[in-house]
């Protein structure tokens, strides 16, 4: 067919849906269109019929019928004053190849439907001294706070996508939880699916398993975890404290019996990526820490935790 083409996935599209790769690439690309496309076979992932919910992996082809009508205009970001004072000043650390943003909670990584700001889409700001815009390598949830991890290469993104694919870069999560676990450290391990926007433990899901260690506690009400994810599966750690019965603060999806609003402290996700070791890329101890957001700070006052490193 004239007009086929073969796309390669970048690394920064790892492990996006098919249908928002899509959204982004042809806007005005229907839903309709695009599942008839995929039920006729016309659009292929290496080689294989795919579905909008598809999860996407860098390097893979997909094979595009002629849909220069559908095309995205490609522009660059107009990115307003503002904008750029807000995603530069998330920049915790940056070299020749790697820039470490501190995301605040609230913000998407890539944009979907409803979602206008997001840190994909403010990227050009980052340039610095580069042409290249720097790519994404890995996401957090929009109401997770924390390290995000960008490359301003195509080289070192290639070394990231696969350090984070072979779980060779160590995550460290602060959580904030209602409960505290019956065992001060321990290792969860519960297989998850995702049904509905929910992940749920099946026998025969995803392998997921999740470290902790509880740093302090408040009467045991309430307490401040360290959370390390070896997998990397969907809202792990979300679901993993929830299955023992210590539901993150403010999580409007994974919150055990009850949803718990206080008013003393602010209604917000307490999840935090806080610190990241990248010693296997630089090759010498190399750990990348992000504070606090504000709201997770008066939170741990108000409840006298402390972190106590």
């Amino acid at each position: 067919m004239s007009g086929v083409k073969t796309v390669k996935i970048a690394p920064e599209d790892d492990g996006i849906r098919l249908n928002r790769w899509f959204l982004r690439e042809y806007p005005s690309l229907s839903l309709s269109r695009l599942q008839k496309l995929l039920r006729t076979k016309q659009i292929k992932l290496d080689g294989k019929k795919a579905e909008t919910s598809s999860r996407l992996s860098a390097g893979q082809e997909l094979r595009l019928p002629p849909l220069d009508n559908e095309k995205a205009q490609k522009k660059e970001e107009n990115i307003s004053k503002n904008d750029i004072e807000l995603i530069t000043s998330m920049v915790i650390y940056k070299d020749n190849n790697i820039i470490v943003l501190n995301k605040p909670s609230g913000l998407a990584v890539q944009g979907g439907t409803n979602t206008v700001k997001h840190i994909d889409g403010l990227l050009d700001a980052l340039k610095f001294e580069n042409n290249e815009r720097p790519k994404l390598v890995h996401r957090i949830d929009k109401d997770t706070s924390g390290i995000l991890l960008l490359a301003r290469n195509r080289k070192y993104a290639d070394i990231l996508t696969e350090a984070f694919r072979e779980h060779n870069l160590r995550k460290t999560y602060l959580a904030l939880v209602r409960g505290c676990p019956d065992k001060f450290e321990g290792t969860i391990k519960f297989s998850l699916e995702k049904t509905g926007e929910r992940m749920q433990v099946v026998k025969d899901g995803q392998k997921a398993i999740t470290e902790y260690k509880v740093l302090d506690n408040a009467a045991k009400k309430y307490a401040l975890i360290e959370v390390y994810p070896l997998t990397g599966r969907t809202h792990q750690i979300r679901a993993h404290l929830e299955t023992i019965n210590t539901p993150i603060l403010g999580d409007s999806k994974y919150f055990g019996s009850e949803r718990v609003r206080l008013k003393e402290v602010a209604d917000k996700l307490y999840l935090h990526a806080y610190k990241i070791d990248l010693s296997v890329i630089y090759g010498k101890k190399m750990i990348i820490k992000a504070n606090l957001p504000k709201h997770f700070a008066e939170a741990c006052k108000f409840f006298g935790l402390e972190i106590n490193e």
